[in-house]
């Protein structure tokens, strides 16, 4: 039996592997956070570098203390494991595209469905996490461990954490009057601290879900009805379309330069230019577009109620949701939905690789209007379009082949591999091809004009940051978000027979006033002729021109 004690001698402590880990992960996982300090003028000095490493130490330490808790023999390594592919992880995505995780981006990461997971995927992507994450599993994998009896073992366990969280500390007091100085100016930072920015997002969305009551939403809208309609007037048909990740800044008409709108130049719509978003990323935004509470409210509520789609359809009217994207996150739970490709389009260019363009949607629009229950439809009806859009990194995946008026084009999700105009051309075409996929829907009300009044109201989620700043895709913590990741477009093209009580003048002059997602649920409900408790003249797009 001589191979034993040569084991016993090769085989670490946990608590051993445990500091090693942390340290591994500090010094390399953390190189957005290194890099992102490093470019500060004030840590261009001596004091600024062992700042730095001070803060190094302090990452470590805390690491060190989180992966303490779990050193045993059996169950430090899988811990250490996900520690690692995490951390690997998130540099990248950090590092790549200048996002950070708090817990409205955990809640997105945890709702990506696995089109968008593939957009995501890239060489770059694998290289980061075989170096970050595959070496020291590698080494993890190999190493033996062995621990002392429970007793010993939880009593060295206890006293590394305390050791960790002190030296911590010491350093936090040695370096405070630096580091208060640079979290408040610089408060991202505090998002790259690597895993632990995830460890503390995923404890949040935890505990914030269970500290909400169980069971379904309280209702509202609860004495919710149609207003009558003065005579020989036709049921409203709404159709809301929710874009995804369209900037306003890149709408020619909001005044950018290019033609990203040629078609719906020609059209009568009202664009609104000065609208701001509930959210950074569709997660967070989705909900609160369709809540009466408004951000604020929706930020701060102890409990979750039912949405703008419930109250229309508590009042009578048809409504369905039409899904091109990665679900409704809830909204539509309770009304009538589908996705957009159920049943396959007849045009098979639409749908390739599990994703689809944005057109299917129209595709059979007038068997799924003609499917709602008529007694439903004779008191309005209001279809949800839910878009694709301008869905990163992919860009170019967004627009068809035959709709790419700005070249050459990004066709990677590496976005930094490419020139940046590149870039822009992708997000542009995109941007012109939802131009084309509403003023088709116009067309498409256009044609319903014998039976209803017909309105379409686009507005996207939130917008997007195509590398200004060196930032990328969404998602920022929003008192943190650049204007382009909030500043969204909103559009209104209203029939003649949906405008007949509104003043043109007045809507002209709408269009340069500020509004925000605030402002969605109490103009729809306006729009298409429902009274509710809930209902708000004062947020109502449109309340100040209608003729009385």
């Amino acid at each position: 039996m001589p191979a034993r004690p040569t084991s016993n001698r090769l085989a670490l402590n946990p608590l051993s592997v445990a500091v090693l880990v942390a340290s591994w992960i500090a010094l390399f996982a953390n190189w957005p956070l290194w890099r992102a300090l490093a470019v500060l003028p004030e840590m261009a000095s001596l004091r600024g570098a062992l700042f730095i490493a001070g803060f190094g130490v302090m990452v470590a330490a805390v690491t060190t203390a989180l992966l303490a808790l779990f050193a045993w023999r059996w169950t430090l390594k899988p811990v250490a494991a996900l520690l690692l592919i995490a951390a690997a992880f998130g540099a990248h995505f950090m590092g790549t595209y200048g996002v950070v995780i708090d817990p409205t981006m955990m809640v997105n990461v945890l709702q990506t469905n696995v089109g968008e997971t593939r957009d995501l995927l890239s060489l770059r992507l694998l290289v980061s996490v075989l170096l970050l994450a595959g070496l020291p599993l590698l080494w993890l994998w190999r190493v033996p461990l062995h621990s002392k009896r429970f007793l010993p073992q939880l009593g060295r366990n206890a006293a590394a954490i305390v050791a960790a969280l002190v030296l911590a500390a010491l350093v936090l007091v040695a370096s405070f009057a630096e580091l208060a100085s640079t979290m408040r100016n610089h408060k991202a930072l505090r998002y790259l601290i690597n895993p632990l920015n995830s460890v503390w997002a995923l404890a949040v969305v935890g505990l914030e879900g269970g500290a909400r009551p169980k069971g379904p939403p309280q209702p509202i809208g609860l004495d919710a009805r149609v207003l009558p309609r003065p005579g020989g007037t036709k049921p409203p048909l709404l159709m809301f379309v929710i874009g995804e990740t369209a900037r306003a800044d890149h709408f020619a008409l909001n005044g950018y330069a290019r033609p990203t709108n040629p078609e719906l130049a020609t059209l009568p719509v009202l664009s609104f230019g000065n609208v701001s978003a509930c959210g950074t990323n569709t997660a967070a935004s989705l909900p609160c577009m369709f809540s009466h509470r408004g951000k604020k409210g929706f930020d701060a509520r102890k409990h979750d109620d039912e949405n703008l789609l419930d109250l229309l359809q508590r009042a009578g009217l048809a409504v369905l949701w039409i899904d091109n994207q990665a679900g409704c996150k809830g909204v539509c739970e309770r009304v009538p939905q589908t996705m957009a490709d159920n049943p396959p389009p007849a045009d098979k260019r639409l749908c390739s690789d599990g994703e689809c363009l944005d057109e299917v949607m129209l595709q059979g629009l007038d068997r799924r209007l003609d499917a709602l229950p008529q007694a439903r439809r004779g008191q309005g009806v209001v279809l949800v379009l839910h878009q694709m859009g301008s869905h990163g990194p992919a860009y170019y995946k967004r627009s068809p082949p035959t709709r790419k008026p700005f070249q050459p084009e990004c066709t990677t999700n590496v976005l930094q591999q490419c020139e940046r105009q590149a870039l822009i051309n992708a997000y542009d075409n995109s941007i012109a091809y939802t131009d084309h996929v509403l003023a088709q829907s116009i067309g498409w009300l256009t044609q319903q004009a014998d039976r209803y009044d017909t309105a379409l109201l686009y507005v996207s989620d939130h917008g997007e940051s195509l590398g200004e700043n060196n930032l990328y895709l969404h998602g920022l913590p929003y008192a943190l978000a650049p204007r382009e990741q909030t500043h969204v477009p909103m559009l209104l093209w209203l029939a003649p027979g949906a405008a007949r009580s509104l003043q043109p003048a007045c809507l002209q002059a709408q269009r340069s006033a500020a509004w925000s997602h605030d402002n969605l649920f109490h103009s729809v409900l306006g729009l298409i002729g429902v009274t509710a408790s809930e209902y708000q003249p004062a947020l109502d797009v449109l309340a100040a021109c209608r003729a009385h």
